[in-house]
C-alpha cells in the first residue's frame, strides 16, 4: 500500500479525525492545540507501533493503514484481540489509566500515524469531562466485541469461527473496488491467530469453502462469492 509520506505536514485542523467520534467535540483552538502536540509518522509493514508491558507515550491515531492489536498467551502464540483501520484510535485505555500496555500494536501494512502527546492529552481531558466520556465509550464497545469474541471461540466450531472471521473481516476493512475481495491481506497463520487455531486448519477450512464456491483465493486475497452461505456457516442468522 502506497502511504502518503508528507503526513507530518498535514495538520489536524484539515484531517479527516478531525470528524471522529472523540474529536468533534473541540473546538477550533483546542484542535489548533492538538496540532502542536502531536507528532506523526510512517510505521512500516510489520514495524510495532507499542509493545505490550511497555508504558503509553500518548494517544495513537491512524491516518491510514491496517493495524493489528495482539498478546502473547502462555503457549508462547501470538493471539490477535482487535483490528484496526484508518480513522481509528488506539493505546487509549493504557493512556487513562496510567497502566502498562496489554497489548502489542503491529502494522499489517504501511501505515501512517500520528500521536499526540500522553501529557498534553491528559490535560485536556481533565478540562473536558466529555472527552473522557467518548474515550470511556470506546473503551465500552471495545469490552463488547472482547466479550463477543471469547463467546464464539468458546461456542462455535473452529469452521464456524472461520466463517464469522471472514464477515468480520469484511465488516471492518470492507471491499476492494471489485465488490467482492476483502480489503485486507492477513496471512493463513495471523487468521489462525485471530479465530485460535491451528495454522493447518485455517490452509484446510479456505480451501474447502474455496471448492465450495464460497469463497475464491489467490494468495492472500479472498474473495466472498456467496455472503449467504458464508453467514449460515458461521451460524449467524440472517
Amino acid at each position: 500500500m502506497r502511504v502518503p509520506l508528507l503526513v507530518q505536514e498535514r495538520k489536524c485542523q484539515d484531517c479527516t479525525l478531525r470528524g471522529h467520534f472523540v474529536f468533534s467535540i473541540l473546538s477550533d483552538d483546542q484542535i489548533s492545540d492538538l496540532n502542536d502536540h502531536k507528532a506523526c509518522t510512517v510505521y512500516r509493514k510489520g514495524q510495532y507501533l507499542f509493545t505490550e508491558n511497555s508504558r503509553p507515550t500518548g494517544l495513537f491515531c491512524v491516518y491510514s493503514g491496517k493495524i493489528k492489536l495482539t498478546t502473547i498467551g502462555l503457549d508462547g502464540k501470538e493471539q490477535i484481540i482487535r483490528l484496526a483501520k484508518d480513522r481509528d484510535i488506539i493505546g487509549y485505555r493504557a493512556l487513562l489509566t496510567d497502566e502498562r500496555y496489554r497489548l502489542s500494536a503491529i502494522a499489517l501494512e504501511d501505515c501512517a500515524v500520528c500521536v499526540i502527546d500522553k501529557d498534553f492529552f491528559l490535560e485536556l481531558s481533565a478540562r473536558e469531562p466529555k472527552l473522557n466520556q467518548r474515550i470511556f465509550k470506546l473503551i465500552s464497545n471495545d469490552l463488547k466485541k472482547a466479550e463477543e469474541h471469547i463467546v464464539s471461540l468458546s461456542q462455535k466450531n473452529v469452521r464456524e469461527r472461520m466463517a464469522e472471521a471472514l464477515l468480520f473481516l469484511k465488516a471492518t476493512y470492507g471491499f476492494e473496488g471489485d465488490g467482492i475481495t476483502i480489503n485486507v491481506r492477513l496471512s493463513r497463520e495471523e487468521l489462525a491467530d485471530y479465530i485460535g487455531t491451528a495454522t493447518e486448519s485455517v490452509i484446510r477450512l479456505l480451501s474447502e469453502f474455496n471448492a465450495a464456491g464460497i469463497i475464491e483465493l489467490e494468495g492472500k486475497k479472498i474473495r466472498i462469492r456467496d455472503n449467504d452461505r458464508l453467514i449460515r456457516t458461521a451460524n449467524i442468522p440472517l
